[in-house]
């Protein structure tokens, strides 16, 4: 049976106060000790009735006080012990722990954290959810235009607002939708909403295939958070997301493409360099992205070998293009560049200028009909105007398709997946194609 005695430790200096300490005995094979925060005068001290000595001159009512003390702390002692389900491995440290658990029960309950906002629950998703960085960066501007739109709702209601998974409905969505519209309008009148959650740059009116874009990452985002199980709400069950709509693609001839790179540009050598990386790009058909990040070491027994961006998060897909001698002479021109990069780069705004201003030397300036991204109504634009480094990529592709008309075959060079709704936008059929399917009649 179980017993617990006290006493008091004091070394041979005279001390004023002394913990009282306690031992705990169980058999002969278990000894605890425990100390306590109990204090006494060693002169006061009764060792063997373990309590404060009955013959000194000592308040009455504290005497009785401090004796409970001990009284009370040997049964806590024997309670914590006893209800300790394997008393084998206790020491007296882990046996102090135990006491402490029973004395002070509040110290030790599960810390209750508050619910995840939905904004922690976004910061979650793009540490965990595959993503390249450049599609967390494109994410990262889905967040914060979803907090301004908090900061906004909050200003025309005068109420405190927060987003919240199981608060946001189909018309939550539509409202979203409405601010993107005209969030650079907002922020005109209201420039305290881009102050607080700033952007690199200044929002400007978008487009609905930008609107579309926006609402498939945060209905991505929706999802991921259902299965992971944050909410059991999804308000996309009443809100539809439009398709996107393209105007036909437009590109450059092969001639066109030719013209611009026999153009003299002698007098604008940095204007030559980034002309001769657009026509290197018109011949291997990548995405400036994937161009970017190219070195020497993407260039592999006279072809150029690299694993498009778009396919390195699923099932990642290598491409691999030979070079035609245009392609060939250019890399040999530029054979040394700074940081190792496969030709001279600048940075994509100023290459996109370059190209524009290449064209119109070029004297490449036949009107082209497009689709207004914000209005999407057709629009006449010339070539020069509205030239950019995603043209490069259309030129490959629809040259390619022009002469071989095997959709597969051309994205195999091109880094689009079979059966590609992206892809099918190339398969412009044009008059010269039209009149090969005709003549298959006769």
């Amino acid at each position: 049976m179980s017993s617990v005695t006290a006493f008091i430790r004091v070394s041979t200096k005279k001390v004023e106060k002394a913990n009282v300490r306690f031992r705990l005995r169980d058999g002969r094979g278990i000894q605890l000790f425990y100390k306590s925060e109990i204090e006494v005068d060693p002169v006061l001290w009764d060792g063997k009735k373990q309590e404060i000595k009955a013959k000194v001159i000592y308040n009455s009512e504290e005497r009785a006080a401090f004796n409970n003390s001990i009284a009370a702390r040997k049964n806590v002692l024997l309670k914590a012990y006893n209800d300790e389900r394997d008393k084998s491995t206790l020491t007296s440290d882990t046996f102090g722990i135990v006491v402490d658990k029973v004395l002070n029960p509040d110290k030790y309950k599960p810390e209750i954290k508050s619910p995840q906002t939905f904004f922690e629950t976004f910061t979650e998703f793009l540490e965990n959810h595959k993503l390249s960085i450049v599609r967390k960066n494109n994410y990262r501007v889905v967040y914060r235009a979803l907090q301004r739109f908090e900061i906004y709702t909050a200003s025309i209601t005068s109420k405190p607002y927060k987003l919240s998974f199981d608060a946001i409905t189909a018309v939550t969505l539509n409202e979203i939708e409405d601010y993107l519209k005209n969030e650079a309008k907002i922020c005109e009148k209201m420039p305290e909403i881009i102050e607080a959650v700033p952007e690199s740059r200044t929002p400007k009116s978008r487009g609905q295939n930008t609107i579309n874009d926006i609402f498939t990452k945060i209905r991505t985002f929706y999802l991921w958070s259902i299965d992971a199980g944050k909410t059991t709400n999804n308000p996309f069950r009443g809100f539809k997301v439009e398709e996107c709509v393209y105007g036909t693609p437009y590109y450059i001839s092969i001639d066109e493409r030719n013209k611009l790179y026999k153009t003299n540009l002698k007098a604008r050598t940095q204007l030559a360099i980034q002309r001769d990386i657009f026509v290197f790009q018109c011949l291997i058909g990548c995405r400036v992205n994937d161009l970017y990040k190219m070195t020497p070491a993407n260039i592999i027994n006279g072809a150029v070998e690299y694993i498009p961006r778009k396919t390195r998060e699923g099932r990642p897909l290598t491409v691999r293009v030979p070079l035609n001698t245009i392609a060939k002479e250019i890399l040999e021109r530029y054979p040394e560049n700074k940081d190792n990069q496969l030709l001279p780069f600048i940075s994509e705004q100023k290459y996109n200028q370059a190209i524009k201003e290449a064209f119109r030397l070029a004297e490449l300036t036949r009107m082209v009909t497009v689709i207004n991204p914000t209005t999407r109504e057709e629009e006449k634009q010339p070539l020069n105007k509205i030239a950019s480094s995603h043209l490069a990529r259309r030129c490959f592709i629809g040259n390619l398709y022009k002469q071989v008309k095997d959709p597969n075959l051309v994205g195999a060079l091109s880094g689009h997946k079979e059966g590609s709704k992206a892809f099918a936008r190339y398969r412009e059929i044009d008059e010269e194609m039209k009149i090969d399917l005709v003549n298959l009649l006769d």
